[in-house]
């Protein structure tokens, strides 16, 4: 999970934000910022992976806000202008959100963002992954999970023949498995695309079973046929 601030004058600017962050695995918003010296002498005392940073602010811009940052971490601006497009992928941002955001844009960003960061830090490819069960670490291979599913205060690894009960949130259960191979379709799912068989619009096979596509997850799902 990537631990992110935002920085906008705007208050309702920032609310968007944090109710759009609350809708993605991927964020930990920790702070939000009308004033970016704030913000700044927040980003001397905490490390951040992420800074949503609009552009036009009164006191300082936001790509000169970034320009003083020594360690700048990834950024993705906000703005209602376009006309700083070029400027801020100059800067290696990782994307340029035109407001009003629209959700999808914002999660795609999101996305972007993450896998940007397990670039940065991927860790040598693994092929099975070790589920805590009781007080058993079972070692399964990541190529016979089929999907997960979450029951109440636990998650369910559904494998070859059988399933593995652990007592995970969905993120705990996402942050586990590799997101080129394991995508989440639902609230309450996350499916392997090793093991797709079909897809429409509301609806993904995995083999026999059917799992539901979630409000919001449509885009996402998407990803199990590429």
């Amino acid at each position: 999970m990537l631990k992110a601030i935002a920085i906008d004058d705007e208050p309702i600017a920032l609310e968007v934000i944090k109710t759009f962050s609350s809708k993605t695995e991927h964020i930990d918003l920790i702070g939000s910022f009308t004033d970016a010296f704030k913000a700044m002498d927040f980003l001397k005392m905490h490390s951040v992976d992420l800074i949503f940073l609009d552009i036009k602010m009164p006191d300082i811009s936001g790509i000169d806000f970034l320009k003083a940052l020594h360690q700048p971490p990834m950024v993705i601006f906000t703005t209602a202008y376009s006309e700083h497009a070029v400027q801020s992928f100059e800067l290696d941002a990782i994307d340029y959100l035109l407001k009003p955001i629209a959700l999808t844009r914002f999660l795609k960003a999101c996305n972007k963002a993450f896998e940007q960061h397990q670039l940065r830090y991927q860790q040598p490819i693994k092929d099975h992954v070790f589920i805590k069960s009781g007080y058993e670490q079972i070692k399964v291979a990541l190529a016979a999970i089929r999907y997960v599913e979450s029951n109440g205060n636990y998650v369910q690894f559904v494998i070859d023949g059988k399933k593995i009960i652990s007592r995970l949130t969905m993120t705990e259960a996402s942050d586990l498995l590799p997101p080129t191979t394991f995508v989440r379709v639902h609230r309450f799912y996350i499916v392997s695309k090793l093991h797709v068989t079909r897809l429409d619009k509301r609806t993904v096979w995995v083999g026999e079973n059917e799992i539901p596509i979630g409000p919001g997850f449509a885009e996402k799902a998407s990803e199990l046929v590429r």
